[in-house]
């Protein structure tokens, strides 16, 4: 009988021991691997604050030993404007996200939304809102839109002249609100309340990098700059402000 009792107090002295193991273990495991500092590079369209919330929305998963079985030979996909994710874990408390955001050529507005195509011209995105270093392209002629699809145009190697152009001023770190291809062929880049005929595709990197020189002093005005006559030769250009 009193071996019986003596058995019972064992068993629950071990359960009671064990749950405190647990308890303690548990404790530990949430304060000493809780994520306090996140690291994020390569996003444009999102936020830091954005991206942690995908990776770090709270309760288990913001804990980094969570994290590296959750992300072990993973990637987060199927996120707008994002091609993949890369999560690592540089220490109990500190994670590093890199961010591959899609290579977007440019957007349009169809239907109260914004179109976003890539250097192939296929639309990747759909978003109500614009981009910040993604520039609106205007003058696209199609009779309809299908995500995911190349975009019906007469001439698809506009395409590639977007692409040019963008990576240009790219290259001279301007940013152009708009860029518009006339049927003609000639190209008008906005930026602000200035308006830059630019002309056909002749010399135009000659004219962009001219362009970054040029901006700066028409800061604040309004009107059309005429580089069409430009060349490495004759660097004709004249402003005509608006009335």
């Amino acid at each position: 009988m009193e071996s019986r009792f003596n058995r019972r107090i064992f068993l629950a002295v071990t359960l009671i021991l064990l749950v405190i193991a647990l308890a303690v273990g548990a404790w530990y495991v949430v304060t000493e691997y809780k994520v306090t500092e996140l690291q994020v590079e390569g996003n444009i369209h999102y936020t830091r604050d954005e991206i942690a919330q995908m990776v770090l929305p709270g309760g288990i998963r913001n804990n980094s030993l969570y994290l590296r079985l959750w992300y072990r030979n993973r990637k987060m996909e199927d996120i707008p404007f994002v091609e993949t994710m890369d999560v690592e874990i540089i220490s109990h408390h500190k994670v590093k996200v890199t961010v591959y955001e899609k290579a977007l050529a440019g957007c349009f507005e169809y239907l109260g939304n914004y179109m976003y195509f890539d250097r192939d011209g296929v639309v990747v995105e759909s978003s109500t809102q614009t981009t910040d270093g993604v520039p609106q392209i205007k003058g696209l002629t199609f009779d309809h839109v299908v995500l995911y699809e190349p975009l019906p145009v007469e001439n698809d190697e506009i395409f590639s002249e977007i692409l040019k152009v963008t990576q240009l001023l790219d290259k001279y770190e301007l940013t152009a609100d708009q860029i518009f291809f006339s049927s003609a062929g000639d190209l008008t880049l906005y930026f602000g309340k200035v308006r830059v005929n630019m002309g056909g595709e002749a010399d135009v990197d000659e004219k962009v990098m001219q362009l970054r020189e040029i901006l700066p002093n028409l800061e604040g005005q309004s009107g059309i700059l005429h580089m069409e006559s430009y060349t490495s030769e004759t660097t004709k250009v004249t402003f005509v402000p608006d009335d």
